[in-house]
């Protein structure tokens, strides 16, 4: 486990060290949840075009998505190994370089930036990728962009966003799987199972 650990802060350290002028502006907002908003608009569109009898029943499968993603990463980790963040942690203090002083909360695992978008990656994924075979392979390298920013910025450990993204992707599978047999019952109670070839 020592051994574990202290690879996590020589990794940490390694990364949050590799950064240029250029690299903080683009990490800085490759961070921020708000700029992806055009993107979310996008894939919701693709997705609702893809399922438009069952509209209602995708929002509420995105909806638990980003819900379990998001208290699963709070609830089940950060509130109870309470790890602190390295721009929290003593043992760092003086060598976390951090844009504009922003940390975040004192406990960093795991990474609910990672949860989020692994989770989302792999839903909306495998959901397109019947029409868009490198969907899920673009949905993964965005995510992974997004959780190495973290690493970037100072707010999280490697292994915050390593355990973060296998969460996400754990429940990002669930909440597919149980979409799809949602909507497939469906189709089958309608007597028009064609849901059966999209999944």
């Amino acid at each position: 486990m020592d051994f574990i650990v202290q690879s996590d802060y020589s990794l940490f350290l390694t990364i949050n060290g590799w950064h240029t002028p250029f690299l903080d502006f683009i990490m800085f907002w490759l961070s921020d949840k708000y700029i992806w908003i055009p993107l979310y608009a996008v894939l919701l569109a693709l997705l609702i075009r893809d399922n438009r009898r069952h509209w209602w029943l995708l929002l509420i499968a995105i909806a638990v998505l980003v819900t379990l993603t998001d208290q699963i990463s709070v609830k089940f980790f950060k509130d109870v190994f309470l790890r602190l963040r390295p721009c929290h942690d003593p043992a760092l203090s003086g060598l976390v370089r951090m844009l504009n002083g922003h940390c975040g909360g004192q406990y960093g695992f795991i990474s609910s930036h990672a949860a989020n978008s692994f989770g989302l990656a792999v839903f909306v994924g495998a959901l397109l990728k019947h029409r868009y075979k490198w969907m899920l392979w673009a949905m993964l390298l965005w995510a992974f962009i997004v959780s190495y920013s973290r690493v970037y910025l100072g707010v999280h450990f490697p292994g915050d966003v390593l355990v973060g993204a296998l969460v996400g992707v754990l429940i990002g599978l669930m909440v597919f799987k149980l979409f799809v047999l949602s909507r497939n019952w469906r189709e089958v109670r309608k007597g028009t199972p064609e849901a059966n070839l999209k999944s």
